[in-house]
């Protein structure tokens, strides 16, 4: 496919190298900042533009890479009857692009996206379209990136969706920060900890999470809890996550 690439971010980086290893063509980069564009542009050998006005209109594919509140703004200004056109947002319904064509639909990757990293990672997609020939097109375009799978996904599916990977990624990643910003007060290596990182994703592979559980607040070991709970008290913020999350492994319920 030839494909216009809107947005000059995380998605739009790695997807448009995925893209262009899988041998489609990007003919052009939008980028409303002109700096931004151009160098995106430049690792794809093409084009680029930061005027609306001057967007190729003879594309087999608009991918519309930007942050969830500007694709209504980008929907206002583009405007491809007939053509493909997707946004890769997991919170925005589909529908926002109907004025930009009649042919259109979500290209989402469940995946943490960061355009400086050098090896690209597998992406499972979930697509979504307003009709049978676009869904196609989407799934055939996703196949071509994608060893992972392609599923396709309503609105509401992949907002729920959207709330599991923050808690999973987001959140996960968080903890790991809180982690680490207690290891450097205490003198203490982060990295030691990523073996014990690895090995607990890596059991997820073959069994569920509630198998997988370990820990003093699995065992109702409260002797270690109380240490632990005396070691945070200088650390009021971690403390309270700390005895919440005890609370919710010791409650195991379903939420």
């Amino acid at each position: 496919m030839n494909i216009v690439i809107i947005g000059t971010g995380n998605a739009a980086t790695v997807l448009g190298k995925k893209f262009k290893e899988a041998g489609h063509h990007i003919v052009q980069v939008f980028g409303r900042d002109a700096s931004a564009a151009s160098k995106l542009a430049y690792q794809f050998d093409t084009e680029s533009t930061n005027y609306w006005s001057v967007i190729r209109k003879n594309a087999d594919f608009y991918l519309v890479a930007v942050s969830d509140d500007a694709i209504a703004e980008v929907a206002k200004h583009v405007h491809v009857p007939g053509k493909l056109v997707a946004h890769t947002a997991a919170s925005v319904a589909k529908d926002v692009l109907k004025t930009m064509s009649h042919h259109y639909g979500v290209f989402y990757p469940l995946q943490s996206l960061r355009k400086d990293v050098d090896e690209l990672p597998d992406i499972p997609v979930f697509i979504d379209a307003s009709d049978e020939g676009a869904r196609k097109k989407l799934e055939q375009l996703a196949r071509s990136i994608s060893r992972e799978k392609v599923i396709v996904a309503g609105d509401k599916e992949r907002l729920k969706l959207h709330v599991a990977a923050v808690i999973v990624s987001n959140f996960t990643n968080h903890l790991y920060k809180l982690a680490d910003d207690y290891c450097k007060s205490e003198g203490l290596d982060f990295k030691q900890l990523l073996p014990l990182i690895e090995e607990t994703v890596q059991r997820l592979k073959t069994i569920s999470p509630s198998e997988s559980q370990t820990g003093p607040a699995v065992r109702h070991d409260q002797p270690t809890i109380e240490q632990h709970l005396i070691i945070l008290e200088k650390y009021p913020r971690l403390k309270k996550i700390y005895e919440l999350m005890t609370e919710s492994i010791q409650n195991n319920k379903m939420i």
